[in-house]
This record gives C-alpha cells, structure tokens and sequence, in this order.
C-alpha cells in the first residue's frame, strides 16, 4: 500500500446522528484483508457493540525504566464512558484517576491529589466533516466520545490513527495472532511520517493486532532499531456485555477539590 492512499475517516455510509448508523464492511472474509480494506473495517469498530468492558495494559520504557500503566474502560452507546487509569506499581490507595461521561457532562477525579472537575462535553469544530473537505482533512466522529489521545480512544476508535498516522507509512498485513483469546490480523507500519519526534527515525516500527471480529485494535507495539520501547495490549475484551445499574456511577469525595 502506498502511503497516504486511504483517507476515509469520515467516510460514513450513514450521516452521523443517524439511528440506522451501521457499519460499511459487516465482516472480514476469511482471506487476510488488504490495508485499505483493514482500515476502513476498523474504522466502523465501535458500531459492532452497544456495550464494553475492556482492560488495556501499556508497558513503556522510560528514562525511569520500565512503567507499567493499566486502563479499565466501561462504555454504552451512546455517550455513556467510563474510564479508569492506575499505575500497579504504586499500589492500590489514592493510585487511580477517573474520567466519566454521560454524554453531556464529563467528569474527572484524581485520587492522588483529591483533584476533580466538572465540565461540559467539548463541542467538536463545526464542518470538520463536511463533504467539501479533501477526505485527509475531514475527522471521524464517535458515537461515544472517550479522553482525547487515550488509550482507550486510540483502540476504539482507531479511524484517526489508520488514516493520519499509520497511512502515512509502509503498511502491510502480515499475518494473524491472538490476544485476550481473540482472533487478531497483524498489521506492520514502517516509519509512519505522522509520529512524535523521538520516533522520526528509518528504524522506527509500528505493529497492531486489530480483533477480526470487531476491528477494535487489541494490540499496539512500538519498537526502535528492534528494540521494544511501547507495548500496549487489551487484556481482556467483552464487546456486548451485561453492566450493572451501576456501572456509571461515581460520587466525588467528600475533600474534593475542584477546579472547575
């Protein structure tokens, strides 16, 4: 595939708001999908499920060493999320953070520093998918939104990422693997153009593992020179699953500070 040769994001079969949203590729035969094909099935990742719980943990090496960072993620469509981020290696009291949204309100809390706040949802940019835009300069719009730039954001909805920084690179399918007992196709990106500094390097390999079911990313590994230096992986995925009344629930502490 040729690098910035997909620029479908915002390419939906179905305007966004639509009840009847669906997704353009129901399924993956069974042959391994070209690139092109891949990214436009992942795009439509988050239309295969009404509920999820998910468990993604990131392993990254640092001047620090080693650190380990784990997200739990709690969603129903529409607008309903939860996410919540913990460091294991701090132990359990005071190490988490929170982000939690019912579609209108988000609202975040930082056990560490006893730090909340509550804020509207972020409007989007009006036009942003307008069909007078080039497609490279149009943007996906969930139908859950999640924390900007996360994790969680990344593997769920993964339109931006395929089209603004693994088509800028050499992509090919090479294979498939499983992860948390799912049936995965492998994708390598090498030297995507589109990348944080420190990865602005010829050596620079990106590998995703992208559910064959969902097209929901369960894997993303880094590495420089061969060298790992970012896996993150979904230890656990459970697309449609049964929450409890409670599961969006969340009272701030008493010794809440606010911010805003």
């Amino acid at each position: 595939m040729s690098a910035s040769a997909w620029d479908r994001a915002a390419a939906l079969p179905v305007p966004v708001g639509s009840s009847s949203r669906r997704p353009e590729v129901t399924a993956l035969s069974g042959e391994l999908p070209t690139v092109e094909a891949l990214f436009t099935f992942m795009r439509d990742a988050e239309l295969r499920f009404t509920t999820l719980r998910m468990r993604i943990e990131e392993r990254a090496t640092t001047a620090r060493g080693e650190e380990t960072l784990v997200s739990e993620v709690t969603l129903r469509h529409p607008g309903h999320a939860k996410v919540l981020t913990s460091v294991p290696a701090n132990g359990t009291a005071s190490n988490y953070q929170v982000w939690l949204s019912d579609g209108e309100t988000v609202r975040t809390f930082a056990a560490g520093r006893r730090v909340g706040t509550r804020r509207p949802v972020r409007r989007r940019v009006r036009g942003l998918g307008s069909d007078g835009l080039p497609g490279r300069s149009r943007v996906y719009e969930p139908v859950t939104p999640l924390p900007a730039e996360s994790l969680p954001d990344l593997f769920l909805h993964p339109a931006g990422y395929c089209q603004n920084v693994l088509a800028t690179g050499a992509c090919e399918v090479t294979g498939t693997m499983d992860v948390a007992g799912r049936e995965a196709v492998v994708l390598e990106c090498a030297h995507p153009r589109t990348i944080q500094r420190v990865g602005d390097r010829p050596d620079f390999l990106i590998r995703i593992a992208v559910d064959r079911r969902d097209g929901v990313i369960l894997r993303v590994e880094e590495s420089i020179g061969g060298v790992v230096s970012r896996d993150a992986t979904a230890t656990s995925y459970a697309p449609n699953a049964v929450l409890p009344a409670s599961a969006f629930d969340f009272a701030f502490p008493s010794d809440t500070v606010f911010m805003y």
